[in-house]
């Protein structure tokens, strides 16, 4: 009996995002005009909504190398390079450490090597705070990681991948500089702490996909590395002026990253076939 290859399958970025930033920001817009009992829940609807077309797509995609893929990379802990893990963990503590130090040249002062004892957005509660920090952090990666990146990544090598992820990740955060309680509010008071956070996540997009490559595109992994970024951005006494100041670190330490692993950002192997190198089907030309 002769066994029918599977027709490899077309990722469909520009439909992703579109559906993603859709089911976001339907939530989040009206929460700008709602109490903020109320908009923080449209907040942690919104939040879900990457990871929901992330997996909606996977599963009508009629691929079973796909849903294969997304299955090994959500239970795959075996995956996980934990050693590069904690050299990610320990680069971007010591990104913090660099900054603060830095910002004491601008008049900002060593008290911020200190935890806060609240968080700088509000919601319903410090609860919600938490709660917030872990969907962004583990729910979020599930929609990124299960299907956004590999989708722009099937299409061009991983330097651009980031560059282009970085930004759409970035704008993604748009509405939540409208709404009240949230970090990105709090950054009103001044435009360059505005333009700050959404340039910010263009480095750090880079960071991530290391991470993620590097433990063989383990979901896992990102969500770890998410989540102390997260944490530590929330709970070290950073100023907005020293987070400036870290944006600038973050981008020279991109640049040597991405100088040392130049051969996994630049490489176009994957580029076309990326579902047929992670199935086994490409592993013979």
């Amino acid at each position: 009996m002769i066994m029918m290859k599977e027709k490899t399958y077309k990722y469909h970025p520009v439909l992703f995002f579109a559906m993603a930033y859709l089911f976001t920001w339907i939530f989040w817009i009206p929460a700008i005009f709602l109490p903020e009992t109320v908009a923080s829940i449209f907040m942690v609807i919104g939040l879900l909504a990457p990871a929901v077309v992330s997996t909606v797509f996977v599963l009508c995609s009629g691929s079973k190398a796909l849903k294969q893929d997304l299955k090994k990379k959500l239970i795959g802990f075996y995956k996980v390079k934990w050693m590069n893990l904690i050299w990610a963990i320990l680069l971007f503590a010591l990104i913090i450490v660099c900054s603060i130090l830095l910002s004491l040249a601008f008049g900002q002062s060593l008290d911020q090597f200190a935890f806060t004892e609240d968080f700088s957005f509000t919601g319903v509660g410090i609860g919600s705070a938490l709660i917030t920090i872990l969907i962004a952090s583990i729910i979020e990666e599930v929609g990124w990681k299960g299907y956004c990146e590999d989708s722009i990544g099937n299409y061009m090598n991983w330097f651009w991948e980031s560059m282009v992820f970085g930004i759409l990740w970035s704008c993604w955060h748009l509405p939540l500089i409208f709404i009240k309680g949230t970090y990105q509010a709090g950054l009103m008071v001044n435009p360059l702490f505005v333009f700050n956070f959404f340039i910010s996540g263009i480095p750090l997009g880079f960071i991530i996909t290391w991470v993620y490559l590097a433990s063989d595109r383990s979901i896992l992994a990102c969500m770890i590395f998410h989540l102390f970024v997260n944490f530590m951005q929330e709970k070290i006494a950073m100023t907005p002026e020293t987070k400036c100041v870290e944006t600038i670190v973050v981008i020279i330490v991109t640049v040597i990253l991405v100088v040392i692993k130049k051969e996994m950002f630049f490489e176009t192997r994957h580029v076309g076939r990326l579902l047929e190198e992670i199935s086994g089907e490409g592993e013979k030309s």
